[in-house]
């Protein structure tokens, strides 16, 4: 099977290094022929070229893995290879979260599938699993760590005590943060996959910005104080929950129990959880990010295009996003403790534990109070 590949840089290298040397029978048919690179600096190897039509346009090539990041030209490739017939694999989430029923709706009408296992939880089979529960039963909910950026610089500053900063300085040292981490810090990372993660487990499409976010870039050592006497981890959390005519999902900091699942969850992992009826509660932990656990995912798609286990491309339903469901209680650190006396459960100085409110209500409130330096947790206890 003869594969066009988009994009050459951490994920695109790593799906060459994996197809050129495995030694796995069926993964030697896996045969990359064209590699699109953005400039001349990045022509090294025959393969390479600057030119997408000669991915798109060669009747050879079967395939097209796009793993450029970012929203254009990668959504325009991506309906184009569809619309000439081509299978697409997909590692990129921000693209996809926003164009993903344009995108299904073009596989259909062309008999050829989209799949997007590396778009979300890195090398873990996430997606894979979501499609398997579903053929028996509705997957009801999901939550988790999607991030592993946040959660190394969480892990870090819970482990040694330091700053944000220092612990951002450190990630973006190691690789794990990019020069700009807003994405990451801020939770628009967490709210792609979410979105994914709800078009996969319900069958629902939504727009990312229906998601409300709060990231860490807030996050101080006081947090972790207060957390540890109160025997919590503090983890960034992204959710889904379906109901009969509207789906809950959100992003935003989690104070669990420190006997928790996730709170041994540390570094730069990821560990993602689904609820269903029968199978109840499934954790699957493991690599998030990086070449080759994110390659490994793009080219287990590409082999299940080869043997010919289509994806399901189910019938999606629109439905409102309605975060006024379901009470909990807040966690917030402001300077305008005054603010929310109205909901306000105990307030130690500037350190607020809130009474059951729900996430709308919570996000209108932060919206509101005009302290920006706020930092809001749900208390999962």
């Amino acid at each position: 099977m003869k594969i066009g590949l988009l994009g050459h840089g951490v994920v695109g290298s790593g799906v060459t290094k994996i197809t050129d040397s495995c030694k796995v029978k069926k993964v030697r048919r896996l045969e990359v022929t064209r590699i699109l690179v953005k400039d001349e600096s990045e022509m090294t190897d025959q393969r390479c070229t600057m030119d997408v039509e000669d991915i798109l346009s060669d009747p050879e090539i079967e395939v097209v893995a796009e793993c450029m990041g970012g929203v254009e030209p990668a959504h325009t490739f991506c309906a184009r290879a569809l619309e000439a017939g081509k299978h697409v694999v997909t590692s990129n989430k921000k693209m996809f979260a926003e164009y993903a029923r344009e995108l299904l709706e073009l596989a259909k009408e062309n008999s050829v599938s989209v799949r997007y296992e590396a778009s979300c939880g890195g090398g873990i089979p996430w997606m894979s699993n979501l499609e398997r529960i579903g053929r028996l039963e509705q997957v009801n909910g999901f939550r988790g760590i999607f991030n592993g950026t946040t959660n190394y610089i969480i892990s870090r500053m819970e482990e040694t005590g330091a700053g944000f900063e220092e612990s951002l300085a450190q990630a973006q040292s190691l690789g794990y943060a990019e020069r700009d981490p807003s994405d990451d810090i801020d939770g628009f990372d967490v709210r792609y996959k979410t979105t994914l993660s709800a078009l996969k487990a319900f069958s629902i499409y939504v727009k990312p910005s229906e998601i409300p976010v709060y990231g860490i870039r807030g996050i101080r050592p006081e947090d972790f104080v207060y957390a540890k006497k109160n025997h919590l981890a503090i983890r960034l959390f992204g959710t889904g929950q379906l109901y009969s005519d509207c789906a809950e999902l959100w992003v935003m900091p989690v104070m669990i129990t420190d006997m928790d699942v996730f709170a041994d969850v540390r570094s730069n992992f990821n560990a993602l959880e689904s609820s269903s009826a029968t199978l109840g509660r499934a954790v699957f932990i493991g690599q998030g990010a990086g070449s080759l656990p994110t390659a490994h995912a793009v080219v287990q798609d590409l082999l299940d295009i080869y043997q010919g286990q289509d994806s399901l491309i189910p019938e999606l339903r629109r439905i409102p996003v309605n975060n006024d469901v379901t009470p909990m209680r807040f966690y917030i650190r402001t300077e305008k403790p005054e603010f929310f006396a109205g909901i306000s459960e105990s307030v130690e100085g500037n350190v607020i534990l809130t009474k059951e409110i729900t996430v709308a209500k919570m996000d209108d409130m932060m919206k509101a109070c005009g302290d920006e330096s706020a930092f809001a947790a749900v208390v999962m206890k």
